[in-house]
Order: structure tokens, then C-alpha cells, then sequence
């Protein structure tokens, strides 16, 4: 496992356009995707220990976001080759065992996560109503282990984004597990 931090937020960058299968059977769009006040992109996998710190609170926020107008969609981009704990059946499992309230698809080409540019898992894009970037932060202030307490600091951006249409000014990088891209394709 390699330590990766996410970049500064690029403020305004447009959602890049996808179509991916979702653990429930459908095609997930941008468009199907975002909600009236904004959308947030997440890039996870199964076997990463800082997705599986951090799956709680993700579902948590997600539910809390959707009453802000704030859509979550959840992307799975590593090759399951060398890591079969991230496969579409292991995929399917986990949404189940953590009801996650979002879709949950499968970037089979990882085309979308190097569109987004994605670099690890948990990665978070934060989009306003008009899918211009203005979140690209951590979870919370806890990182990895969760700390009672601790700022909600993905809540409170998507929150303002879904009131003011923009992000804060000041944004702490995601740490994770560096995406495991295909041979081919580094």
C-alpha cells in the first residue's frame, strides 16, 4: 500500500462526463448522478484500510448531504486483478453490507478516474449545482481511525457548496492508498 495525498482543489473544473455500471444493475450518468444542489464524487475500492476506516462516516454524510441537495456517487477504479477483494461481486457485497445510500459503479477502463484525476482512495470531488469543482478534501479531521468529535470537514464544505455554491477557501488533503492502475495504462 502507497500513501497518497489528493492536490489542491482546481476551483471551478467541470465533472468530467461518465457512463458506468452500478452494483444495482443500472448505468449511472453525470446527469443521473447529481442532485439539485450539487454532487460528490468519490473514488474507493474495497481492500483500501483507509476506505474501510473511513465507510461509516461516508455513508453518514452522504445521507446527511441529501437533505442539502447534495447527490453522492461512489467510484471503484483499481484493477481487480492483482487485488480480487476490489472485483464487481466484492463490489456488490459491500454496498449491501453498508447500505450505501449512493450508487456504487465500476470504472472497468479507469478512464474516469484519469479524467477526474484521481490519484488515491478515498478521493473526493465536491461539484456545485453547475458541476464546477469547489471541494477536493479529506473526510474529516480524524483521517484514518475515527475521533469522536472531530470536524466533519467534507460535510461542512458540501454543506456551504450546496448554500453559497462555493467550496471554502482553505481544504486539507484525502489520504489514501494510491489507485492500482493497469499495466497498460501507467
Amino acid at each position: 500500500m502507497v500513501r497518497t495525498e489528493t492536490p489542491i482543489c482546481e476551483f471551478g473544473l467541470p465533472a468530467p462526463a461518465f457512463s458506468l455500471p452500478g452494483v444495482d444493475g443500472k448505468i449511472w450518468t453525470l446527469a443521473d448522478s447529481r442532485g439539485e444542489n450539487g454532487l460528490l464524487v468519490v473514488f474507493i475500492c474495497n481492500h483500501c484500510p483507509y476506505v474501510q476506516a473511513i465507510r461509516d462516516r461516508l455513508v453518514r454524510d452522504a445521507r446527511d448531504l441529501k437533505e442539502y441537495g447534495i447527490n453522492t456517487i461512489a467510484i471503484m477504479s483499481n484493477d481487480p486483478t492483482d487485488y480480487p477483494e476490489d472485483s464487481f461481486d466484492n463490489m456488490k457485497r459491500v454496498a449491501e453490507q453498508f447500505k450505501f445510500p449512493f450508487p456504487y459503479v465500476y470504472d472497468e477502463t479507469q478512464e474516469v478516474a484519469k479524467a477526474y484525476g484521481a490519484v488515491c482512495t478515498p478521493d473526493f470531488f465536491g461539484y456545485n449545482a453547475d458541476l464546477k469543482l469547489q471541494y477536493r478534501g479529506r473526510l474529516d479531521a480524524s483521517r484514518k481511525e475515527a475521533v469522536p468529535g472531530a470536524r466533519r470537514d467534507l460535510f461542512e464544505a458540501m454543506k456551504k457548496v450546496a448554500q453559497t455554491g462555493e467550496g471554502p477557501k482553505e481544504q486539507y488533503p484525502s489520504m489514501g492508498c494510491s489507485i492500482k492502475w493497469k499495466e497498460a495504462t501507467v
